[in-house]
């Protein structure tokens, strides 16, 4: 997870790998938060290395994406913030398809003094459910690499025909953050 919000987050964009590199479900209104502090920068091969708050180091490399990158500096303290919003739409068995699938990534940079930027999209994955919980609600399914997660519903309605063994299309959304202080 600390690898994957790392380079997400540098890379101020999200892939459809993200969702299956997932190892926790988030729930609505749940966020993971990492902080990690710069301890070395290579400017001329884009490389950061990084230390988290349990001592562990990690070495990325930034994107051309990061247009501010040459701005960060050793010491600076680096918080990613990933949030997966709860689903909002479930595609039954039987149901149209969608008119389009994963829709692209919308990346708002930040203009203030550091650098910074939030990039989100909404994802339609395939699941096969495996546990149906009208009262949270939420469906406890499998992705098509084998990951069990549990995925809260907006609308409970979403649930109704909905039966253990569907193979289904949940739509949500993803956003990553990244601020530097």
């Amino acid at each position: 997870m600390y690898r994957m919000l790392i380079a997400v987050a540098l890379g101020l964009a999200l892939t459809p790998a993200m969702a299956a590199a997932q190892a926790k479900a988030v729930t609505e209104g749940e966020t993971l938060e990492l902080t990690a502090t710069i301890e070395a920068i290579d400017y001329g091969s884009r490389l950061v290395t990084l230390k988290d708050t349990h001592g562990n180091f990690e070495t990325l490399e930034a994107g051309p994406e990061i247009k501010r990158f040459h701005e960060l500096k050793i010491g600076d303290t680096v918080t990613f913030r990933y949030h997966e919003a709860l689903v909002f739409k479930i595609r039954k068995p039987g149901e149209a398809a969608a008119a389009s699938d994963n829709k692209p990534v919308t990346v708002k940079r930040d203009k203030g003094p550091r650098p910074g930027g939030t990039a989100s999209r909404e994802m339609v994955l395939g699941v096969t459910v495996k546990a149906i919980d009208p009262a949270v609600p939420s469906i406890t399914a499998v992705t098509d690499t084998g990951r069990v997660a549990d995925y809260r519903v907006q609308d409970k309605n979403n649930l109704k025909g909905l039966a253990v063994g569907d193979r289904v299309e949940i739509t949500y959304t993803q956003a990553v953050a990244i601020s530097v202080k």
